[in-house]
């Protein structure tokens, strides 16, 4: 069967890596969690106290990070190494929330995963979320979907998410956080997020998972099945 690149964009707390993680496990692709990437590279940056607005610094920094994915078995899912060490939990955290899109938005860093993410690739049979990968990492991609919902709905799915993990936070700072890298995500100068402009939109606010995954996947089989793949 051919194998195809899929690519999921959109906002925070939208639902992609649900959809990703879904898609990768129903097609036996790989899924590769682009976000996970940027927020294992803030946490090295945080970690050795590295002025993420000061570009020598952040280019000999980068020299020194290696990222890898490591699958789970007890998750079903790939869990991201920093230099060896797996930091799926400590990436979840609010520091890096609070920093990851700034981190992201800086030319260095989004070539380094850029490059990165571009190489894992190469064989295809990939499911990547993101926020430029269907624009800007795989501009070619045979399927890309724009992944959108609520904002209301997605501060609440925010909120279930992190509140699990720090029972103190309160719904104002995750939607006072996502307001934030959503207007740094829209508006950074090198690969900002938007919609491709042949990329299928998903509105999953009111979908279920099983309802979002049965939409997804009609749409692969459609392109597979078509007579020909770009």
């Amino acid at each position: 069967m051919k194998k195809i690149i899929i690519t999921l964009d959109g906002y925070s707390s939208c639902g992609k890596s649900t959809l990703a993680k879904q898609m990768a496990r129903a097609l036996n692709y790989v899924f590769i969690d682009s976000g996970a990437m940027y927020r294992a590279i803030t946490l090295y940056f945080i970690e050795h106290a590295i002025d993420y607005t000061n570009d020598t610094a952040v280019q000999e920094a980068l020299k020194h990070i290696n990222l890898e994915f490591d699958y789970n078995e007890s998750t079903g899912t790939s869990d991201i190494l920093l230099n060896g060490r797996n930091v799926e939990n400590e990436i979840r955290e609010m520091r890096i929330s609070n920093l990851v899109s700034d981190v992201a938005a800086n030319q260095f860093v989004r070539e380094f995963g850029v490059a990165q993410q571009q190489k894992m690739g190469l064989q295809k049979g990939i499911v990547m979320d993101g926020r430029d990968i269907g624009t800007t990492v795989f501009p070619k991609a045979e399927l890309k979907i724009f992944v959108t919902a609520d904002p209301a709905i997605r501060v609440a799915r925010r909120y279930l998410e992190l509140s699990a993990k720090n029972p103190g936070i309160t719904k104002e700072e995750v939607q006072a956080n996502l307001a934030m890298r959503d207007e740094i995500d829209s508006t950074r100068e090198f690969s900002p997020l938007r919609k491709a402009d042949d990329a299928v939109v998903l509105d999953n606010s009111h979908l279920t998972r099983e309802e979002q995954l049965k939409t997804a996947l009609q749409w692969v089989n459609e392109k597979i099945n078509s007579e020909v793949v770009l």
